[in-house]
């Protein structure tokens, strides 16, 4: 079986809403679903392999058992897992937050730094992300806002509609809204220095941690990068490679997964058939698939739209 359907793990937050239950049918019990973790190899939230002779185990377990060439040539050098692919549901708003670099993050948290996009599957009327400053701050004026509980008067709240790609690199502040249904595509890293949390209390009922220290550390203390071409791709840099595939009954996708990387292919919307080799797969909005490097020349077939992701 050279096609994995995969099962996502889930995260409950605090800021959650329902429509990865209602619209992506996730089976999720809860009262609120914030986070899909859909290609993931992380420990505490991995994908599960719900097809084929793997099926029950980890995708991590799978690449053990198989070899690190199922990841492709381009991963050779990586000691883990290079990326997490998720859906985001903000039924309200996430807290103000920054990530960082590779060096600081395995210096002081021991894993990778955070750098991820966003594509923007739905948002209500008025939706925004703080992305960045809205000007150039010093650190003195940074630090006297967050205690003073004013920082959001100095950030920049980008309107975001459907379609629309935010590429947010290592040390760009940023704070998704409430209302947007999304799909995060990010380094293999949970490493997140929270800034403001707007008081919430955790499940504890005790206002969250902020990370003010190592926030200051790693913050571009201004306007976020808004520079990238990512022509031909809908998102591109070292980490990761996304494009988008918009099927139709009379224009299928093809494409081919070589020896370079693996394919993720995540289904936001519609529903169609992938064939790759002799192998055939229903694929429906919310189904995430993995094909191992190598795999050969695939076709989506139907009306869909997917996401798709190399290293």
């Amino acid at each position: 079986m050279t096609m994995l359907r995969l099962k996502p793990g889930f995260k409950d937050y605090i800021w959650g809403g329902r429509r990865l239950m209602t619209e992506f049918q996730k089976d999720f019990e809860g009262e609120r679903l914030a986070e899909s973790w859909e290609l993931s190899c992380y420990p505490d939230c991995p994908s599960t392999i719900i097809n084929g002779d793997y099926a029950g185990h980890t995708l991590s377990e799978y690449i053990e058992a198989e070899g690190r060439e199922v990841l492709g040539k381009n991963c050779a050098n990586m000691d883990e897992f290079p990326i997490l692919i998720k859906f985001l549901d903000t039924g309200d708003r996430l807290s103000v937050q920054v990530h960082p670099n590779d060096d600081y993050a395995r210096t002081h948290e021991g894993q990778n730094g955070k750098t991820e996009m966003w594509y923007i599957l739905d948002a209500e009327p008025g939706a925004f992300i703080y992305y960045g400053f809205s000007r150039d701050i010093s650190r003195e004026e940074f630090l006297s806002r967050v205690e003073t509980q004013t920082l959001t008067e100095v950030l920049y709240p980008a309107p975001v509609k459907k379609g629309d790609v935010l590429y947010c690199p290592p040390g760009t502040l940023h704070g998704i809204g409430k209302g947007i249904l999304l799909v995060e595509i990010q380094q293999n890293s949970n490493v997140t220095y929270r800034i403001d949390d707007f008081g919430r209390p955790g499940k504890d009922g005790k206002p969250r941690e902020l990370h003010i220290d190592r926030a200051q550390d790693v913050l571009h203390f201004g306007p976020a990068p808004t520079n990238h071409d990512f022509a031909p791709h809908l998102g591109y840099c070292p980490y990761f490679t996304v494009d988008r595939a918009a099927v139709t009954e009379e224009a299928p996708f093809k494409g081919t997964v070589d020896e370079k990387s693996f394919l993720s292919i995540l289904c936001v919307n519609g529903r169609g058939v992938l064939k790759c080799g002799q192998e055939e797969m229903a694929v429906k909005k919310g189904d995430s698939i993995f094909l191992p490097a190598g795999a050969g020349d695939y076709v989506l077939e139907g009306a869909l739209e997917a996401i798709l992701t190399t290293v």
